[in-house]
């Protein structure tokens, strides 16, 4: 049977290919058909992942994926570059085997830049600062950075992040460059550098203003000069015929308002 930690990670690893988008609900009794297990286990990993800060509940509408707000976003890059970079200051060497296991990470994301499945590309991407930090030796980091990885992985699909993936996996190359070079210093101040550009390319303020597309979609429509309604022509009366037939209709005279209003209909 599927266990409630099987499950959670299952959810973590699909935030971070961003195949599941910000707002998204998780039922429970699909998960727990999906996983084959029972609702309780499925409860028990959500809760699990709220504590962690990936989803959210409400009484109401159940259980949905985090959607976080600007002060939340700026919050989740911050605590990413105090413990990135604090863990590569404390650094004195990195050996061998740590450097061979990122190389190879490196290469799983230049084959995922080649391909075509996309949530594989954004997952590598995101779990190259986990690998960085289990590779250092830290494993509590490790679980840390796996979840603010995840938050700011939502918050690039949230507000529309610009940033080039192929710009992050050259960043990605050039840490591990100078790591392997034994300049610290140097991979401390790009890492600073890569995780400032990924924060600036998020479009923060397209909705500073919570009601600009339902402004923008009820703003006044303005007409062209050519749907205007154009000034009546003054007529000059008729003579009335002394024929007891009726008159024709006047192809110019204005349409009934009935007839209008049941054409609209």
């Amino acid at each position: 049977m599927t266990t409630a930690t099987e499950i959670s990670n299952r959810i973590i690893e699909a935030v971070m290919a961003q195949k599941l988008a910000p707002g998204s609900r998780l039922g429970e009794q699909q998960l727990a058909m999906l996983f084959d297990c029972s609702r309780t286990i499925v409860r028990e990993a959500l809760t699990r992942l709220a504590t962690r800060g990936i989803v959210t509940v409400s009484a109401r509408r159940g259980w949905y994926v985090i959607e976080p707000s600007q002060d939340e976003a700026r919050e989740a890059f911050e605590a990413r570059r105090v413990i990135e970079l604090g863990l590569l200051h404390q650094l004195k060497v990195v050996d061998k085997a740590a450097l061979r296991q990122l190389k190879s990470h490196l290469q799983r994301e230049k084959a995922a830049l080649a391909g075509t499945d996309v949530g594989m590309r954004s997952f590598l991407l995101g779990d190259f600062h986990v690998c960085l930090a289990e590779c250092l030796g830290n494993s509590l980091l490790a679980d840390t950075l796996r979840d603010f990885t995840a938050r700011t992985t939502l918050i690039a699909m949230l507000y529309q992040s610009s940033h080039d993936a192929a710009q992050s996996c050259a960043d990605h190359v050039r840490i591990v460059e100078a790591l392997e070079a034994g300049d610290i210093a140097r991979a401390e101040a790009l890492m600073s550098e890569h995780i400032g550009t990924v924060q600036s390319a998020l479009r923060l303020q397209a909705s500073s203003d919570p009601l600009a597309g339902l402004r923008d979609a009820l703003a006044p429509v303005s007409k062209s000069p050519a749907q205007a309604t154009p000034p009546a022509r003054a007529r000059k009366p008729r003579a009335t015929p002394k024929s007891s037939t009726p008159p024709a209709s006047d192809p110019d005279a204005p349409a009934d308002a009935s007839t209008y209003l049941g054409a609209l209909l």
